[in-house]
């Protein structure tokens, strides 16, 4: 089915300004409450939110089979269900309908008065019901960077890195969209030089500049997805902020890893922009030495040029662009990821959101976490005013932005942004 929501020379109707995230070349989805406090699965075209639930009771989606209910629900879960023909034929259909040349909504004003909103006069949702959620640590030089830090510099990766898209499995409870703010951890660390462990507010806070994606139902149990039928189970993707706790952490992690240091909270942003829409933007990922096994072997395109970025802004102070970093350095694929995580069976459901692990490039300044970029806090952050931070302090918002860009279509995916809040205590 061609995919003709991506034609780099349609215009819509609707405003678009020149360096937006979302073009009609885009069409993510996600849910949002509209001004008359109705919750509804949406799309977004420049700054404008499309109900997509009015649009269906208004049927300009004849011909499409979705069930009558399909885009008048609280999360994406259904939709998504449905699988990769549908979603095509719904991004194709809502290209037609805000086409420039096409005068069906464009001249109906009534119509247009029920189904575009203002962007700043909706509220976003959490996208999908996410079920389980899995965080893998599949960034090379993140890795590396670690090893160095906390092992022996000679031997940075594990044994099994370069063999396995290595992951563990998070906790979905806690996973927020933008603009929910977070309170800082408390749990066990052990200082330096201390025999014994001690409770209190984490004094490491730090953020992980991740993507993740989000999956439909890909498999029974038992049954393993073959890595070349992979992405076609990849429903789309979000900036994903997992924050972190590095001195619980390192008291905990031993001998079955992370726990409370990454389960209190993780960020993403509102709007899923599928693969579909991602593909003119397709790029060949780092070289892979050893050779993958069989189940794990790819050829071809599967890595995604996607300019990532991280700013600090401190309460009452102006953002510090931190960090500038893409998805492409990422040493293992979404793919990969996927058909591990199923190989032993285990069944993927609609909804499922799998985090990339923290994206860091081959430079200081691209690294994706303050754990990097500071060192480890020997070589704090001067901000521009004036303060400087080894971690993340009480009042700072993390700014996460990302877009791919040719020289014919910009594809973004807006931002996740969070603020870190003192620890959370009973009135």
């Amino acid at each position: 089915m061609p995919l003709t929501a991506n034609d780099p020379s349609r215009k819509s109707w609707l405003d678009v300004p020149q360096d937006s995230d979302f073009p009609i070349q885009n069409i993510p989805f996600g849910v949002f409450i509209t001004k008359d406090d109705v919750v509804t699965i949406g799309t977004r075209i420049g700054n404008y939110a499309i109900d997509l639930g009015a649009l269906q009771q208004l049927n300009y989606f004849e011909g499409i089979e979705l069930t009558d209910d399909m885009f008048m629900q609280d999360t994406l879960n259904d939709f998504i269900s449905d699988g990769k023909k549908t979603w095509r034929l719904v991004r194709n259909r809502i290209a037609e309908i805000f086409d420039s040349n096409n005068p069906e909504l464009r001249d109906n004003d009534k119509h247009r008065e029920t189904i575009i909103f203002n962007i700043e006069d909706v509220e976003m949702q959490l996208p999908v019901l996410i079920g389980d959620y899995t965080d893998f640590y599949s960034s090379r030089e993140h890795a590396t960077n670690v090893g160095k830090m906390f092992r022996d510099p000679e031997n940075a990766l594990l044994p099994n890195w370069l063999h396995i898209p290595v992951g563990y499995h998070g906790r979905s409870s806690t996973i927020v969209p933008s603009g929910i703010p977070i309170h800082r951890p408390q749990g066990q660390t052990l200082p330096p030089g201390n025999d014994t462990p001690v409770f209190g507010p984490s004094k490491l806070v730090d953020f992980e500049l991740e993507m993740a994606f989000i999956t439909t139902d890909a498999n029974i149990m038992g049954e393993p997805i073959p890595i070349e039928e992979a992405e076609d189970h990849i429903f789309g993707m979000v900036l994903f902020n997992d924050w972190s706790a590095r001195d619980i952490q390192k008291w905990e992690y031993v001998p079955l890893g992370p726990f409370l240091a990454k389960n209190f909270a993780s960020s993403m942003s509102p709007w899923i922009v599928t693969l579909d829409a991602l593909e003119p933007f397709r790029t060949k990922g780092p070289e892979q030495s050893p050779e993958p096994m069989d189940y794990l072997k790819q050829e071809g395109e599967h890595a995604f040029d996607i300019n990532l970025q991280v700013a600090l802004q401190p309460e009452d102070g102006n953002e510090n662009v931190i960090c500038n970093s893409n998805f492409k350095y990422m040493y293992w694929s979404m793919a990969q990821q996927l058909a591990h995580h199923t190989v032993n069976g285990c069944r993927v459901n609609s909804g499922d959101l799998m985090g990339s692990g923290t994206i860091s490039g081959p430079t200081p300044d691209s690294f994706g976490s303050m754990l990097e970029l500071t060192w480890g806090g020997k070589n704090p952050i001067k901000l521009n005013d004036g303060t400087e931070r080894k971690f993340i302090n009480d009042g700072d918002t993390v700014i996460m932005r990302g877009y791919c860009k040719n020289d014919t279509v910009r594809i973004g995916f807006g931002e996740v942004k969070s603020k870190l809040l003192p620890p959370f205590s009973r009135k």
